[in-house]
């Protein structure tokens, strides 16, 4: 009986230790890298189940450990980054007296430059991911701000139609330029529906399957 009231007693204190405000910075820190950590993992897993099970040749073997290597470099990444972001800012506001709107920019800056530096495809795609809604975040707030003449007309179908004729040139006639996931993505969709010998990879199939 000894143990479970000693368990109690460590919990109890613990959840003491998490309600002093003194500590809540560095503890925020410490639950945005859990955060980060599990949002990661939810995010990249079942996109890397999906796409190297479509794309990528190799055994079983290694489409799992391709799997599991780009889970872990996006969540523990992410994490790192949560972690730096907000000790950063945390930081800043404890020099400073009182938090600034720069103190944002600056603490993320600095935690990117720190942990999604490397060029790699992870953090590639996450910052591709980000470019195309902050432009839109930018261009709303151009708009609330009163820098941007709020438009008569919906800009959506002029931009989609933009954004659509610029990706299907780039891929093409400069397809290098474009991301490797990406380019398996258009291939599949684009080039491979031009090659068929029958019905088999007409319809069910998208390339014939070899023959045993």
């Amino acid at each position: 009986m000894a143990a479970p009231s000693q368990l109690q007693g460590l919990l109890l204190a613990v959840n003491i230790l998490l309600r002093k405000r003194r500590y809540h910075a560095a503890l925020a820190a410490l639950k945005g890298f859990r955060n980060g950590a599990v949002y990661g993992a939810k995010i990249r897993a079942p996109h890397a189940l999906v796409m190297t099970f479509l794309f990528r040749s190799g055994s079983l073997r290694e489409k799992l450990r391709a799997i599991l290597q780009a889970t872990y470099t996006h969540s523990s990444n992410l994490a790192r980054f949560v972690f730096a972001y907000k000790g950063l800012c945390a930081l800043q506001s404890r020099v400073q007296g009182k938090t600034y709107q720069v103190h944002s920019f600056l603490a993320a800056f600095f935690g990117a430059l720190l942990v999604f530096g490397d060029n790699n495809n992870i953090n590639s795609q996450i910052t591709m991911y980000l470019l195309s809604r902050l432009l839109f975040a930018l261009c709303r707030l151009g708009v609330e701000k009163g820098y941007i003449p709020e438009p008569k007309w919906d800009p959506f179908p002029l931009f989609t139609a933009v954004m659509w004729g610029l990706v299907l040139w780039l891929f093409e006639y400069h397809r290098s330029t474009l991301q490797p996931s990406l380019q398996s993505s258009m291939t599949y969709l684009y080039e491979d529906s031009n090659v068929w010998h029958d019905i088999s990879d007409f319809l069910i199939y998208n390339k014939r399957r070899p023959s045993k």
